[in-house]
C-alpha cells in the first residue's frame, strides 16, 4: 500500500515528498487549494503546519485537510518526468 513517508515545505505552496516505493521530490499545491477544507490551506502559516497523519499515512493539516498519496506520487511522477 502506498503511503507518503516523510514530508517538507518547500516555499510558496510546494512540498518535498518521499513515499514507500523510494520516490521523491517536489509538488506544488497551489491549483489545488480551493474548496472549503482546502482554502484555509492558503494561508502560509495554516500550510506549513504539514504533517504525516500515522492513520492515513499521508500528507495532513490541523484543520483536518488531506491529500490521497495516490494523486500526490502522480503528480511527483508527472513533474520528474517533464
Amino acid at each position: 500500500m502506498l503511503h507518503v513517508t516523510d514530508v517538507r515545505p518547500a516555499g510558496g505552496y510546494r512540498l518535498w515528498l518521499r513515499f514507500n516505493d523510494g520516490l521523491e521530490g517536489e509538488v506544488d499545491l497551489s491549483a489545488e487549494l480551493d474548496g472549503p477544507i482546502f482554502m484555509p490551506l492558503k494561508d502560509p502559516a495554516l500550510f506549513s503546519q504539514v504533517h504525516i497523519d500515522p492513520d492515513v499515512q499521508t500528507i495532513a493539516w490541523p484543520n483536518g485537510a488531506d491529500f490521497a498519496p495516490e494523486f500526490l506520487r502522480a503528480l511527483v511522477a508527472q513533474r520528474t518526468a517533464a
